[in-house]
């Protein structure tokens, strides 16, 4: 009990000293609380079976599931061969092409992995880059290809499996299709409920290097 007498004590002596005035943190706080109480009153509905089927139509590519791959790849540095890197690399695909079971001494070591395993072009971009993440999911499975460059250098790719993306049915995606609309909506009513407390005051621009104010619309303070 004098542990929660100790608190309210110093929280209403810290209000009539106005420690709360022009505090960063407290404002944020208190922004914050009111963007949930926005939230809580909400008020959200279940959405309708039509209305899940319609959000679902037009954010499809929200849904889709993305491309996959594995594949292994040798590797020609920048850092170690400079201009010769495309021209090695494609002497390396002539090698592999011919002995492709003998890779000794073939391509330079790489900083990560030499194997990657259902990766999606986004999980791929993040190591390799955008271009090569593209130009490898255009590669057909069971040989070697290249060079493809990255930002490390060229690389020769053996892509062991490619699955295509595909759009599920609805059916399959409901539940994220729900949550996905229900985000959405929160999202608008929280706008709204914004639009209305903003609506309540003026924002008066600063004539010299001081900060912006805002007043109320019926008056300034």
């Amino acid at each position: 009990i004098e542990t929660k007498v100790r608190e309210e004590v110093l929280y209403r002596e810290a209000l009539l000293m106005g420690l709360d005035n022009d505090d960063v943190i407290v404002r944020r706080r208190l922004a914050q609380k009111m963007d949930f109480l926005a939230e809580d009153l909400a008020g959200l509905r279940e959405p309708s079976g039509d209305e899940l089927r319609t959000y679902f139509k037009l954010h499809s590519k929200d849904f889709a599931n993305p491309s996959r791959t594995s594949f292994h790849h040798l590797y020609c540095s920048f850092d170690e061969r400079q201009q010769r890197a495309h021209g090695d690399a494609v002497a390396a695909l002539a090698k592999v092409a011919a002995q492709p079971k003998d890779l000794t001494h073939i391509g330079d070591p790489f900083m990560f992995q030499d194997r990657y395993t259902d990766r999606t072009p986004d999980q791929t971009a993040a190591v390799f880059g955008g271009p090569f993440a593209q130009a490898l999911f255009q590669v057909k499975p069971g040989a070697w290809s290249g060079p493809i460059e990255s930002a490390f250098g060229w690389h020769l790719v053996f892509v062991d499996e490619l699955t295509p993306g595909r759009l599920p049915e609805f059916e399959e995606v409901e539940p994220e299709v729900k949550a996905a609309w229900t985000r959405e909506q929160r999202a608008e009513l929280k706008r709204q409920a914004y639009d209305v407390m903003r609506a309540k005051y003026q924002v008066v621009l600063p004539t010299d290097k001081s900060s912006a104010a805002v007043a109320p619309a019926a008056g300034r303070f």
